[in-house]
């Protein structure tokens, strides 16, 4: 059995810890109804814009205006891998990117053998796993955390349509978090471009709108804004599950830290009582010498 020291010793760690990991869920929980309000706001208008842009992608399939509708053969792959600059969130960053890593492995394992599969990384702790799998990041946008507004999100998807646009890759993927509660994260990958339009989406959508002034003009504004705007969601709803997990793990720990606390006073005072026992009994012993 440990000594008394060693056993007070790392009561006094547990507490601590316990002490910290209960601050990190308060902290995550405040923050993650923020989250949770931002993207709770911008999924109705997100999906909405969507629809819209499905109606004109199916309509416009052969329109040169609609580069970013054009299915191309699949040479060329980025994927997107959005997860957090910070850990300590359970298995949120090494779930998502191990399902980036499948992904390439499987659905594009022609271009990975050539070389022609490329990660942009949103999230260091992403990033370090890409090349702990030793996956190809060709850059980083860590920074978007800091500030994560659609100002500075829509610059970043501009850069990656730009890419599309210019011919440098065929294919782009997202992979990410998809916040659904506190305590649920669904794992997602989505082509972001080309736009994929779902099967019976012209049905369902091509009467329900009369475009004003033009197709054309729709084409040129709408479909840009609509990408912009799917890429500022994934990032919020990335945001958001990272803040959930957060909170879950550190929910956990907390548990798990009173569990060890109850355990450890109980092995204190158990050896204590063994202490005291044997100084009785060292203490009889040597009296009843002396009577001798």
């Amino acid at each position: 059995m440990a000594g008394l020291k060693e056993i007070r010793t790392r009561i006094a760690s547990v507490k601590t810890t316990k002490q910290v990991t209960s601050a990190m869920k308060m902290v995550s929980a405040a923050k993650l109804k923020k989250a949770q309000d931002a993207i709770m706001q911008i999924r109705p208008y997100a999906d909405k814009m969507y629809q819209i842009l499905g109606s004109l992608s199916a309509s416009l399939e052969n329109s040169e205006d609609s580069v970013f509708t054009q299915p191309r053969e699949k040479n060329k792959i980025l994927v997107v891998l959005i997860s957090s600059n910070r850990g300590l969130c359970g298995g949120f960053n090494s779930n998502v990117s191990k399902k980036a890593a499948e992904l390439v492995r499987t659905k594009y394992s022609k271009q990975l053998q050539l070389g022609n599969v490329n990660f942009l990384a949103i999230g260091k702790q992403g990033e370090r796993q890409l090349k702990h799998f030793k996956l190809n990041v060709a850059g980083n946008k860590n920074e978007l955390f800091d500030a994560l507004t659609f100002e500075n999100v829509s610059a970043v998807a501009k850069e990656v349509m730009q890419l599309f646009a210019k011919g440098e890759y065929d294919c782009i993927e997202l992979v990410y978090n998809q916040f659904k509660n506190a305590a649920v994260q669904e794992l997602t990958t989505e082509q972001f471009l080309p736009v994929v339009i779902e099967k019976g989406e012209e049905e369902k959508t091509n009467f329900d709108f009369i475009y004003e002034p033009s197709k054309e003009y729709i084409i040129r504004e709408l479909i840009p804004r609509s990408l912009k705007i799917q890429f500022y969601k994934a990032l919020l709803d990335s945001y958001a599950a990272e803040h959930g997990a957060r909170m879950t793990a550190m929910h956990q720990a907390t548990d798990n830290a009173t569990e060890l606390l109850k355990e450890l006073n109980l092995v204190y005072n158990k050896a204590r009582q063994a202490a005291i026992t044997n100084e009785i009994l060292e203490i009889v012993s040597g009296a009843e010498a002396l009577k001798g």
